[in-house]
């Protein structure tokens, strides 16, 4: 009886590290929708901090907060979904992405930096020092984009 109860155990496990491996290995088509579904995330959450940035919208620093929370934890999603394998999946992904990947990551890692720093200066941060966080931020974005992100 124990040793049915240890295999059993044993094949679970080695199921288990098998279906993991499986699951890692997602479908090409597959990772670039699910980085452009966090992209699409990080846009609805960083609009509204776009828009106090620049006044058209109310400052709420409750807002602020929570979505610089949003946007920490979204930021950290889509990078790999940048495979190599994706490059000759139908994207906005510019080729450079795949061939001048320092400067890609360099990019990523500038665009989590500055919001890392709007994440700290949102808990308790003036008006002025979190407009220049979400500023910051926006030109992160808008520099990946301008290297990496084909135009519509």
């Amino acid at each position: 009886m124990k040793i049915k109860l240890v295999a059993s155990g044993i094949a679970l496990i080695v199921g288990a590290g098998y279906g993991a491996a499986a699951m890692a290995q997602a479908k090409p088509d597959v990772l670039v929708k699910q980085r452009q579904a966090a992209m699409t995330l990080q846009g609805k959450y960083f609009g509204p901090l776009a828009g106090m940035a620049s006044g058209k919208v109310p400052y709420n620093a409750e807002v602020i907060a929570r979505n610089a929370a949003y946007l920490d934890t979204l930021n950290k999603m889509p990078w790999d979904g940048f495979n190599n394998n994706t490059k000759d999946e139908k994207s906005r992904a510019l080729p450079a992405v795949f061939t001048d990947t320092a400067k890609f990551k360099e990019s990523a890692d500038r665009v989590q930096s500055t919001i890392s720093q709007l994440v700290k200066v949102s808990k308790g941060g003036d008006e002025a020092t979190v407009k220049a966080a979400i500023n910051d931020v926006n030109k992160a974005c808008g520099a990946c984009h301008d290297d990496f992100r084909a135009k519509q």
